[in-house]
């Protein structure tokens, strides 16, 4: 059986692409990310650490996974706090096609652990926040989910559990690939969730195991059949097909769902970008208090910025913030 598409198979733009597909024999829906130069400028750009590099690149794919199911406007964040070496990630998803991304870290910390850490020793104990602003008049909405020993995988289960109630499968990858003309990052991720129009799909207990009483055994209902299968299916995919740059997202799912029949969507195409710029920074400048601007100027007399998303430095004369400038 081939795959049902809106659009033709094709190898092209297997890069910076967020692909929508639906397996709708099994009430499956879900998007796969392929990032190549967007996710290498962000990385390259401020020199991380390898293990910091890596974490990120997870971090700009699970932000695509679910960011661009935005519509036309509006932003999704992802944000990491926790305590440990990488105590900050930052992703922004600016609908239609906007990414950018940063991490903070203890560099002291990273060196005595020699590399040796994994993606849930680096972020350690904390939060994961999501917060989805659709713009114009709609609310702001954000998630949280505790940092408990666990990676940006587990904590997304964890968050769709919790949450939203929606049995949902994350897969991510990055890879570096390094040649004789230098090294490139490349990251991917995987998200399929089960959708069904008419019925709950998985059926909670009748109570939570914190409500049940002293000794209640709680028998819970089992995943929905059509679920289990999907998710055995998507589970088969392997790191490197998510980051494999001659492997097109439609041939994945092909790989994935044939026997059951894919249909994909039109993609979504991504790009790093800031949206730093002169009038933001200075109407944000404008907002400190005329001492607090003076504690900002440096040894040349002009107050430097620089964005920690794309490492623009701007200096400013500290005279046209004055009143009347």
């Amino acid at each position: 059986m081939m795959a049902q598409t809106s659009r033709p198979v094709s190898d092209s733009g297997l890069d910076d692409v967020a692909l929508p597909f639906a397996v709708e024999p099994l009430d499956v829906r879900g998007r796969v990310v392929r990032l190549g130069p967007s996710v290498d400028a962000i990385l390259t750009r401020h020199g991380y650490p390898a293990p910091v590099a890596r974490l990120l690149g997870e971090a700009a794919a699970l932000t695509v996974l679910l960011g661009s199911a935005l519509k036309m406007e509006g932003r999704f964040q992802l944000q990491t706090r926790g305590d440990g070496p990488v105590d900050m990630l930052v992703v922004d998803f600016d609908a239609p096609d906007r990414l950018r991304a940063f991490a903070r870290f203890d560099a002291e910390r990273l060196d005595q652990a020699r590399g040796g850490l994994s993606p849930a020793e680096l972020l350690g104990s904390g939060h994961l926040a999501f917060t989805i602003e659709q713009g114009g008049d709609l609310s702001r909405y954000q998630g949280v989910v505790a940092l408990t020993g666990q990676g940006l995988e587990e904590a997304a289960h964890e968050y769709f559990r919790q949450s939203e109630q929606i049995p949902t499968l994350v897969r991510l990858a990055v890879a570096e690939s390094v040649t004789g003309g230098g090294s490139t990052w490349r990251a991917g991720g995987l998200m399929a969730q089960f959708l069904p129009e008419a019925s709950p799909g998985r059926r909670q207990p009748d109570l939570p195991p914190g409500d049940a009483p002293e000794g209640t055994q709680i028998d819970e209902t089992p995943e929905d059949d059509a679920w289990m299968e999907a998710k055995s299916l998507a589970a088969t995919v392997e790191d490197h097909e998510l980051v494999d740059p001659l492997l097109s997202s439609e041939r994945l799912l092909y790989r994935l769902f044939h026997e059951r029949g894919v249909k994909v969507f039109e993609p979504r195409l991504i790009k790093e970008a800031c949206r730093c710029s002169d009038l933001r920074i200075r109407d944000m400048l404008r907002q400190f208090t005329a001492q607090e601007r003076r504690d900002m100027i440096g040894d040349d007399g002009r107050i430097g910025v620089t964005c920690e998303f794309c490492s623009t430095h701007r200096a400013y004369d500290p005279l046209e913030f004055e009143a009347g400038a």
